[in-house]
């Protein structure tokens, strides 16, 4: 049975056919396998030629491709997020699609805080007081040029209440904070959930865990941006497009939010122009979509792929089965 593993280098941190990763899982299955680093979109019909099983992380599969695929029983998608896949086509020919779930939250939820507390603790600054000598000339034992602030007794507001945005309120509870949860809309009627626009003047941390969809686009703009506490943060580790970056770059240069952490944005990799890239702002910690990817996660999922395959191959009940 040929294999094909389309994207490997979106998973392995170091460079090389597997990376850091533990492969075994997988090469254990009796499956002749073929790994790609990387797959351009012109180059998957070829690849997978004669394959019935492909493992994808971000390599796009829409309905003219598979229609050139009539060998392919199984698409296992090696993240949670299965926009990539044309999952219509897919039905109607039969082919079996299957994610992996639950594999980053913790990863996920020490990236949420570190970035709260880097931002709360204004390490930046710091570490660059330090490394420009301010440090070392202040006549004082400590160098408080920048007010820093703590977790204790302030409000932590979840936008998403699922598995992440879950154990995003248990650390924050932990940390003395107080969790406001946002209804999931206008009918969300759970006792506990505040209207969205409630949350946003109340918190004094907002905390992104929605899935990016017509209705969560640009869910945070200008508006939601002002109705936000003056000196509050707001840290997105879901998806770009729920926030208006524009909007954001401008919040945060008038100085009316306390600052953002950004791991994920509209475009990725960003265009040069991207508003929250252009220019650098003090209060803006971006990193590159890693809040998922610490090693132990990217194992995980690696072996909830393995776990897949393993139970399509065993002809029973294949794990997070989405078709």
């Amino acid at each position: 049975m040929r294999g094909v593993f389309l994207d490997t280098g979106s998973l392995v941190a170091k460079a090389g056919e597997r990376g850091d990763l533990d492969f075994a899982a997988i090469k254990a299955l009796p499956i002749d396998w073929h790994y790609h680093a990387f797959t351009e979109s012109e180059a998957v019909v070829d690849r997978l030629q004669g394959a019935e099983v492909v493992v994808t992380n971000k390599v796009v599969l829409d309905a003219a491709q598979l229609a050139r695929l009539p060998d392919l029983k199984l698409i296992a998608v090696a993240a949670t997020g299965v926009n990539n896949v044309d999952l219509d086509a897919a039905s109607r020919q039969n082919i079996q699609v299957c994610n992996v779930t639950g594999y980053a939250t913790p990863s996920v939820v020490q990236h949420v805080f570190m970035l709260i507390l880097a931002l709360l603790r204004q390490l930046p600054a710091y570490r660059a007081a330090v490394r420009d000598g301010r440090w070392q000339q202040s006549r004082h034992f400590c160098l408080l040029d920048y007010p820093v602030d703590e977790l204790q007794n302030k409000r932590l507001g979840i936008i998403g209440y699922g598995e992440l945005g879950q154990a995003v309120a248990r650390m924050g509870e932990a940390f003395g904070m107080h969790c406001l949860i946002a209804r999931r809309n206008a009918h969300d009627r759970r006792p506990g959930r505040l209207a969205l626009t409630e949350l946003l003047q109340k918190a004094d941390v907002v905390s992104l865990h929605c899935p990016l969809s017509e209705e969560t686009r640009h869910l945070i703009g200008a508006e939601q941006l002002a109705l936000m506490k003056p000196g509050a943060l707001l840290i997105n580790t879901a998806r770009g497009g729920i926030v208006d970056e524009s909007a954001l770059y401008q919040a945060l240069q008038e100085g009316h939010l306390g600052g953002a952490g950004v791991d994920v944005l509209a475009q990725e990799p960003p265009a040069a122009d991207n508003p929250l890239l252009a220019a650098p702002l003090d209060n803006l910690i971006v990193t590159p979509h890693i809040a998922w990817a610490s090693r132990a996660a990217r194992q995980r999922l690696l072996d909830q792929v393995a776990d897949n395959i393993a139970g399509y191959l065993d002809g029973g009940h294949v794990p997070n089965a989405l078709l």
